[in-house]
């Protein structure tokens, strides 16, 4: 049986990794007195690590379901 965790990670991955690499291809433009985080940089470190633990978690599942 498909576990749903796998094709969802592998997605969110792929989605985190865009856009990690285009919040590093385009420079923050922000005016004076404000913060200079590139959100683009942190929401996609957090969505590749969210695909990450999705992933990781469908292959522990699987790797118990056949012992």
């Amino acid at each position: 049986m498909l576990d749903l965790r796998l094709p969802i990670g592998w997605l969110f991955i792929i989605f985190g990794t865009m856009l990690v690499i285009f919040g590093y291809a385009t420079p923050t433009t922000t005016p004076v007195g404000e913060s200079a985080i590139n959100l683009n940089i942190t929401w996609g470190s957090v969505m590749g690590l969210f695909g990450l633990i999705m992933v990781l978690l469908a292959k522990t599942a699987a790797k118990n379901s056949k012992t």
